[in-house]
């Protein structure tokens, strides 16, 4: 089947080369900010951690500077400009912006296609931010980061992917080369550096390019509701994840390993609930045969139910929410590559 549909990718190649090529020839304009411009994104389409990366610079960068997340708010309901606040739903201002804010009181979230248009609005505002961080935007060149951090999958480099529909990539293998930086993520924590330097290989990072090794760190389960509140975790035999994120793998392996009886129930990333969906995965919950169970889901699909009006169907069920973050191999030279970018262009006032 894949071999069948690569003329298909080919087809999409040239297209993105012409549009590459025109960006490269700057008959498509790019605009540079005079201020840090940190881009993480990707190749692939989804699956790489792209939020809990973010997460990791708004922990390293917010104590010093005024941070700004700039996001084009993927599934929301609405055009143009949108400034995030606790108090939006995600069908506003889409699922990641709203875990954004929810989980850091010290930043701003500004969400809007147009990465430009977001930087420039902020820019007009009382104490604007000092540094912005572009959310999944790598492919976006009309912006024109100052550090671009490309993730790629340790399960699956995009060296080995093709372009969909023959793969999952949805921009060339070739643009790899405007980073500055490649994180593999998702790589396991024991990884020795003969595997390190074998990915690498396969990579083939330009002279200018830092390669760094990054692994999710699942953190203890946070209690959502009294029922989960009253409930002791170490006398719980089973339970009941949902989410729709794009690669669901990992964190099922991660509660397998720590309950007994685990059932999942998977959506497409960034699936928008419904009442009746809801009503569907109680009486699940309900039927799973132990009076020590619990219901679990992921940040990013609370952020989907935080403002729903269906959140408080949960409240007969202990619903518990699991954290997700990251470790940095070589944490210390990543760190400083970082603050080094952002103190050499930032404008303190």
């Amino acid at each position: 089947m894949k071999i069948l549909l690569i003329p298909i990718a080919f087809l999409y190649h040239i297209i993105l080369s012409i549009r590459h090529k025109l960006y490269d020839w700057r008959i498509l304009k790019s605009k540079r900010f005079d201020m840090p411009v940190i881009c993480v994104g990707n190749l692939a389409l989804g699956g790489t951690g792209k939020t809990p990366h973010i997460e990791y610079l708004i922990d390293l960068l917010s104590e010093q500077y005024r941070v700004c997340v700039v996001s084009r708010g993927y599934g929301r309901k609405t055009k143009g400009f949108q400034l995030a606040n606790s108090g939006c739903a995600s069908e506003t201002v889409g699922d990641e912006p709203l875990q954004y804010v929810n989980k850091f009181s010290n930043i701003m979230v500004a969400v809007d296609e147009n990465r430009n248009e977001a930087i420039e609005l902020m820019g007009t505002i009382d104490r604007p931010p000092e540094l912005y961080l572009l959310d999944d935007a790598f492919q976006h060149r009309s912006t024109q980061a100052g550090l671009n951090i490309l993730l790629t999958s340790f399960n699956k480099l995009y060296s080995n992917d093709f372009l969909v529909p023959a793969g999952t990539l949805r921009d060339m293998r070739e643009a790899s080369k405007r980073a500055d930086i490649i994180v593999v993520s998702k790589a396991p924590t024991n990884l020795d550096e003969d595997q390190k330097a074998e990915i690498i290989k396969q990579l083939k990072p330009l002279p200018h390019q830092e390669v760094f090794f990054s692994s999710l760190e699942y953190e203890p389960l946070k209690a959502i509701n009294t029922k989960a509140d009253e409930l002791d975790l170490e006398q719980v035999k089973a339970t009941m994840l949902f989410c729709g994120i794009a690669n669901p793998k990992p964190l099922i392996n991660e509660l397998s390993s720590h309950y007994q009886q685990l059932e999942a129930v998977t959506f497409s990333d960034h699936h928008t609930y419904t009442d009746s969906e809801i009503n569907t995965l109680i009486k699940r919950f309900e039927q799973i045969p132990s009076d020590r169970k619990i219901m679990v889901t992921t940040e990013k699909d609370f952020a989907r139910l935080i403002n729903s009006p269906y959140l408080c169907k949960f409240e007969s069920v202990p619903l518990f929410v699991v954290p997700i973050s990251i470790s940095i191999h070589q944490q210390e030279k990543f760190d400083k590559i970082i603050l080094d970018y952002v103190r050499k262009n930032a404008h303190h006032g």
